[in-house]
């Protein structure tokens, strides 16, 4: 398949339907005026001279330019380099010496970042801005391109690359992992199956598309289904779901807790609602049970990463099952069972097979077509990463005998105290049992007796309070004494990744400094 000619499918079968909605900026499109724009962008980037595999990087916020690139460099055989707009100039001159794009499509607002970035590079040709605070060159070079179909889009497909992925650098340095058409077609086919797409479904998406988001955007589109674009904010996730008779969305964990906090929740009209993806890490019981009381519709979990989405769900029946006729409740802490595209493992470091007890802990390894097709330009990484066809996940995990896995850390986030293994995960949800609590993250801090202490960071609800004397205690109530946090800190937000994990690094690192001692 060709992902850049998604568009063009349904420009023929439905023109005048409407495709995407930017609520940014109020802007509108069918489907014939997104192939449209496809077209001639296309042509406009073969027209600046680039061939089959050349990156094009962008720096933007959700929009239809961004979208539409996407579509392009499907159609014209090019690498799209989505960056996060978060990084810092440093990080971004990183990123760009890894892909080495020729050109670098800016949106108005991060023109300066841009430009104190184009100081430190000069693999970049073209330099590109668009939209407000933008110098119009994008708009120039699409304005004067043809609107006939690409010359070389027919020879494009399933293994030529598409896009290159940063991982959010949850455990370290961000890599790039390199995508192919067909790695992308099995993501929305595991998607598409998991969350069981309707064409009258309307898709909010909620997540940034410098990440793995853009694949469910791709995917909804490709069923002919509208699309709305947003940066994520609580009420004005809530008024979209309202206004544009919002059918799905993906909602991590913080996003659905900052939406259930809105005050008027209960007022808006969210009946349009059919399914709610969640991920980007566990979402604690208790947060899930009151997801499901006030959403009027489904839930269900999915598990992936950046190397390959789609890996495992847990089901919209597991999760009513579970809540409604008290069938196996612990499965709300599972991230459920192998997708319908992927086969799962979880072996010890020798690569065998844990037993499916549901206690004996070992890593996550997957075998999909889902899977990435390598860290761009990291041969020793990809090797390490993917044996035999396996991709090594790094996250620990315990399946039962039903299949279900359940993650109880990434390996570099779990806890040794005393010779105890502590999982991070366990701590967080015996946490989150405190109705204050909006979200948490526990790490391992430096302490002389038992090497490592636990100490969790809490964010609470807006207008909630709580003591660190009380969390604590809340934890107790389902845990060992040695798995208990030590201290409590509460904090007004949480740092995370695009994808909306937590960068417990970012907590963690500061607090070994001068200890001699890596984590």
């Amino acid at each position: 398949m060709n992902v850049g000619q998604i568009p063009a499918k349904w420009s023929r079968q439905t023109p005048a339907r409407e495709a995407v909605v930017d609520a940014t900026i109020g802007r509108r499109i069918t489907f014939a005026e997104l192939d449209f724009g496809v077209r001639k962008l296309a042509n406009a980037l073969l027209g600046l001279g680039l061939d089959k595999g050349d990156r094009v990087g962008i720096l933007s916020m959700n929009s239809i330019e961004y979208l539409t690139l996407y579509f392009a460099c499907g159609r014209a055989g090019l690498i799209a380099q989505p960056m996060n707009w978060r990084l810092s100039p440093p990080e971004l001159k990183n990123i760009i010496d890894n892909g080495e794009p020729r050109v670098f499509i800016t949106q108005g607002k991060y023109v300066e970042a841009a430009a104190e970035v184009s100081k430190m590079v000069d693999c970049v040709e073209h330099w590109l801005q668009y939209g407000d605070g933008g110098d119009g060159s994008y708009e120039r070079l699409v304005e004067v391109a043809s609107d006939e179909e690409p010359p070389n889009s027919g020879g494009i497909g399933d293994e030529d690359p598409l896009l290159i992925l940063y991982t959010g650098g949850t455990t370290g340095e961000s890599k790039g992992a390199l995508h192919s058409h067909k790695s992308v077609g099995a993501m929305m086919l595991g998607q598409t199956v998991a969350e069981r797409i309707i064409p009258s479904d309307v898709y909010l998406l909620t997540g940034q598309m410098f990440h793995i988001p853009v694949v469910l955007a791709l995917n909804y589109l490709a069923h002919g289904c509208p699309l709305v674009l947003m940066n994520f904010d609580a009420e004005l996730a809530l008024e979209l779901i309202q206004k544009e008779r919002i059918s799905s969305f993906l909602g991590v964990t913080t996003m659905l807790n900052w939406m259930m906090a809105v005050p008027s929740f209960d007022n808006y009209d969210i009946s349009s609602l059919r399914n709610i993806q969640y991920g980007g890490g566990p979402m604690p019981s208790r947060v899930i049970k009151e997801a499901m009381d006030k959403f009027p519709c489904t839930l269900i979990q999915g598990y992936g990463q950046t190397e390959a989405a789609s890996m495992t769900f847990l089901s919209q029946e597991d999760h009513i099952r579970a809540i409604n006729d008290d069938h196996h409740p612990e499965r709300l802490k599972s991230c459920g069972r192998e997708s319908f595209i992927t086969s799962v493992r979880v072996v010890d470091d020798d690569g065998v097979d844990v037993p499916t007890d549901g206690e004996t802990p070992g890593q996550i390894i997957v075998k999909s077509e889902a899977n990435m097709l390598c860290y761009f330009r990291n041969p020793a990484l990809t090797a390490e990463t993917i044996r035999d066809g396996w991709m090594w996940t790094g996250d620990v995990a315990t399946i039962d005998s039903e299949r279900y896995v359940f993650i109880v850390d990434r390996a570099k986030d779990m806890i040794i105290s005393g010779g105890e293994n502590i999982y991070s995960v366990q701590v967080e949800e015996a946490i989150a049992r405190h109705e204050a609590v909006l979200e948490s993250a526990v790490i391992g801090v430096p302490d002389d007796e038992w090497g490592e202490s636990v100490k969790a960071y809490v964010v609470l609800k807006p207008g909630a309070i709580a003591t660190e004397e009380e969390i604590i205690e809340t934890a107790k109530m389902s845990l060992a004494s040695y798995q208990k946090p030590r201290t409590v800190e509460f904090v007004e937000a949480l740092p995370k990744a695009s994808t909306g994990k937590i960068l417990k690094r970012v907590l963690r690192d500061p607090q070994w400094v001068g200890t001699g001692r890596e984590v």
